[in-house]
């Protein structure tokens, strides 16, 4: 004799439950999300100084992408990071999101820098 088992089946919808679709589309973007995902990059006053010491400028979309790469570098563990960008080397806390020190790639080169674990590369 062949038993027969059968499995419940089960659903994530309780009884009772409405199930409402809804025809309204999410107009946000992939930039709106990630802005509200990423925290605020601040620049510390050792760092302003630097910058301006140093005629570093830095425009606002770069200072966008660093902020995006510092919070992907914060989801991997990394908590003080190397960012060069163009003629600038950074150090940069990810955990409170802000610049440490600036300096040009020219002084960088020359430079051994320590308390890192992480690198950022942007061109």
């Amino acid at each position: 004799m062949q038993r027969i088992y059968q499995s419940p089946i089960t659903s994530s919808i309780q009884p009772n439950s409405k199930v409402v679709a809804s025809n309204k589309r999410d107009t946000s973007t992939f930039k709106d999300y990630l802005h509200g995902q990423v925290k605020e990059l601040k620049v510390s006053k050792h760092a302003g100084t630097r910058l301006a010491e140093r005629n570093i400028n830095i425009d606002q979309p770069t200072w966008d992408r660093i902020s995006i790469k510092l919070s992907e570098a914060n989801d991997k563990g990394i908590k003080d990071s190397l960012v060069l960008v163009g003629e600038a080397a950074l150090v940069v806390n990810t955990d409170n999101n802000t610049v440490i020190t600036a300096m040009n790639r020219k002084e960088a080169s020359d430079h051994i820098f320590s308390n890192i674990n992480g690198a950022i590369v942007l061109n």
